[in-house]
């Protein structure tokens, strides 16, 4: 493990393996350098990129420096492209691929851009979260009522109930639990892109650096709409469905497409 130091004091803890330009992975909710994706994903990038996997602020072993803001995420992923040298490619999945989108719109050191299934709805697929929805998660965060706060976004995202009941009992609960406080944070990057409207062309119009957005033939329509109209509003990207795939995306399908976007 070793720490980069963001531009408002917080420490943000990174693993590093590889050789090559490098590429940073961006996790989704409730995932970190430890736990998720993004560790076994490394591995197999690493035999191509050099990599840089993190704890986003507020998760494992990174600081938590409040109040929090979407700048701020973006200030810590900019410290991790300094730490590789000033440029970087960038792949983030879920809530880490809107994060990383916001980044590219602002950063000019992400060289190429990959996403995959950001969270956004943009038509009437599938209804939006109720209005009230961040403020009540926010509420049983601030009571420390974080299996509450998990359960609550577990069924927000189509979870069935059965599992959410039985996560409870599982070893990933003990893993998932210390971080339940940072789903706000998450919220704050998706929610405005997840009230049934359509994407704004104008949003990210600096995002000009080679896009991939892709998803799973066999996610969710919802998501699939979403990730066809993020595709066509931004200046520069490309589609691609992996067939087969849901939102728990196989490793070993993803990863040579995203050796092949990236150059490999």
């Amino acid at each position: 493990m070793q720490k980069v130091i963001s531009k408002d004091g917080t420490p943000i803890a990174f693993d590093k393996a590889g050789q090559g330009l490098a590429l940073i992975l961006v996790d989704g909710a409730l995932c970190g350098r430890s736990f998720g994706p993004m560790p076994k994903l490394a591995p197999i990038l690493a035999q191509h990129f050099t990599v840089y996997w993190y704890d986003r602020r507020g998760r494992g072993d990174s600081g938590d420096t409040t109040p929090y803001t979407v700048d701020r995420e973006i200030e810590d992923l900019e410290a991790l492209i300094q730490e590789a040298g000033g440029t970087a490619f960038v792949f983030g999945v879920s809530s880490g691929a809107a994060l990383a989108l916001e980044a590219a719109n602002r950063l000019p050191n992400i060289k190429k851009l990959a996403l995959y299934e950001a969270p956004f709805i943009v038509d009437d697929s599938r209804e939006p979260l109720m209005e009230d929805y961040v403020t009540r998660l926010k509420a049983l965060v601030a009571a420390d009522r974080r299996g509450d706060a998990i359960k609550m976004f577990m069924k927000a995202v189509g979870v069935p109930s059965f599992f959410i009941f039985i996560m409870r009992f599982m070893p990933v609960w003990s893993k998932i639990l210390p971080v339940a406080h940072t789903l706000p944070y998450d919220f704050a990057i998706v929610n405005p892109h997840q009230h049934g409207k359509p994407l704004s062309r104008k949003r990210w119009t600096s995002v000009l650096v080679p896009t991939l957005v892709a998803d799973g033939s066999k996610s969710p329509v919802w998501m699939r709409n979403a990730m066809q109209a993020l595709a066509s509003v931004l200046p520069n990207a490309q589609r691609r469905t992996l067939e087969g795939q849901t939102h728990n995306v196989s490793l070993k399908v993803l990863a040579p497409v995203l050796c092949e976007f990236f150059g490999a």
